[in-house]
């Protein structure tokens, strides 16, 4: 079962600021496309279709940590581990490595938490187990893999 996922995406002049850095709002969007391709992979989505499950997936938890500036034109491989998966949550890792350096370089690292929930018939959303459509397709990370390549500043 996948535990990971990588996919490359280059930095648009869009996701910076007047200096030509990616602004940290960017690294937000892009922790969401990795996220979207990864369930995409395993032919699912985050939108219900007609038959799959209708549930949504808010975020409970976001962050990021910032160690080198990511520039336009920058290729990044952003790299998913999944750090926890709950009943009704999945945590997920996303790493930002530079690919167009001198030697690949960890630009940043980010957490997402997202939530499973199904609509109410009252309109609210609930918490609610993550069907098994995806809980059977979504296996967490190895603790080992979680454990290496510390963030360095390299």
């Amino acid at each position: 079962m996948p535990s990971e996922f990588r996919v490359t995406r280059r930095v648009e002049f869009s996701d910076t600021d007047m200096a030509g850095i990616m602004h940290f709002s960017g690294f937000f969007r892009f922790m969401e496309t990795v996220e979207h391709a990864f369930i995409r992979s395993l032919g699912l989505s985050v939108w219900p279709r007609p038959g799959a499950p209708e549930v949504g997936w808010p975020r409970v938890h976001a962050a990021c940590d910032y160690r080198h500036p990511l520039r336009f034109e920058d290729e990044v491989e952003l790299e998913l581990l999944v750090r926890e998966k709950r009943p009704r949550t999945l945590t997920y890792e996303i790493r930002f490595h530079r690919l167009n350096a001198p030697a690949v370089r960890d630009a940043a690292r980010g957490v997402l938490t997202v939530v499973c929930v199904r609509r109410q018939p009252d309109g609210t959303m609930k918490a609610a187990p993550i069907p098994p459509e995806f809980a059977d397709r979504i296996e967490p990370a190895a603790p080992g893999r979680l454990a290496e390549a510390p963030f360095m500043a390299g």
